[in-house]
């Protein structure tokens, strides 16, 4: 490769992950608007309100490309939007039976799982580095996340189950978008879990109450649907087109990061070592899981 297109390849990449870090900061804002609109909308129709939202707007926005929609876009857009529907139910339903920081930490165990699903389902052996860069950035996520209860719970067992299929989400991402355009597969993939939302809402929520929507409520539904769910996986399935799946699942868990400082902005949380200690190891793990030799010339 020419030393001009390795350049432009390491731009190219740069802008993946910044697209990617974007993505985190949107979501990480998201939970305040999260935390307040559960608190009036079950969780399965919430999701399903969400998703819709987005579907529609990337049909809207996106209709010159959604028209060409071929078989195998609507096939693999709709087994993306099955994993990432499960992972957000598993997550929701982990978060009434555990804390919100044992849901943070165990949710983004799947820096760790991603590495050896690539391998199984990709084919793709992971080197030395990006285990240990997802080792150091469970141990920065713990430093962030965990407050001493290491106890488990039913919470926290359904909350593995929405990790474990985040994982097989972004490795699937990667598989799909060698071939195949990222903006119809985020489109059928935000259809597919809407769907599977109002399917599966009635049997495990009842009825919904519609006198609950107000004009705050709706807002925090649009910034949901707009910018923490169309723009969030759009920019989540551009960028790993460019970036292997565990650098991707490792700048991914900033949300974790983001989380808190919107938390310390907002909220008024408090700065402590143990915090800084944590945003330390997860920029370092980035940093080793991208980190490449320089070959000697011979």
């Amino acid at each position: 490769m020419s030393e001009q297109a390795k350049e432009h390849s390491q731009k190219v990449k740069l802008l993946a992950g910044s697209g990617l870090i974007l993505t985190t900061i949107i979501w990480g804002s998201a939970f305040v608007v999260m935390k307040n609109s559960v608190d009036f909308i079950s969780p399965c129709y919430l999701l399903a309100l969400r998703f819709s939202i987005a579907a529609v707007c990337m049909t809207a926005v996106f209709w010159p490309q959604n028209r060409k929609m071929s078989r195998k876009d609507l096939r693999c857009g709709a087994i993306l939007g099955v994993f990432l529907f499960i992972s957000y139910l598993f997550q929701t339903y982990g978060l009434k039976y555990t804390t919100a920081s044992k849901n943070a930490f165990i949710t983004t165990l799947y820096v760790i799982i991603v590495p050896f699903l690539h391998w199984i389902f990709n084919g793709k052996k992971p080197a030395v580095r990006n285990i240990g860069a997802a080792l150091i950035a469970v141990l920065g996520l713990g430093l962030l996340s965990l407050e001493g209860d290491f106890s488990i719970n039913l919470g926290d067992f359904l909350t593995l189950i929405c990790g474990l299929f985040f994982a097989v989400h972004i490795v699937f991402i990667d598989r799909y978008t060698e071939t195949l355009s990222p903006v119809r597969l985020t489109t059928v993939q935000m259809a597919a879990s809407a769907a599977l939302g109002w399917i599966l809402a009635p049997f495990l929520e009842g009825s919904p109450d519609l006198s609950i929507l107000n004009g705050s409520l709706m807002t925090g539904l649009l910034y949901l649907g707009i910018c923490s769910t169309m723009v969030g996986f759009l920019l989540q399935t551009a960028g790993q087109k460019y970036l292997t799946p565990n650098t991707s699942s490792i700048l991914l868990s900033f949300e974790s990061v983001f989380g808190l400082v919107f938390s310390v902005i907002f909220l008024g949380d408090p700065i402590t070592v143990k915090l800084l200690a944590g945003c330390a190891l997860m920029f370092a793990a980035v940093i080793i899981s991208e980190y490449r030799p320089k070959k000697k010339k011979e």
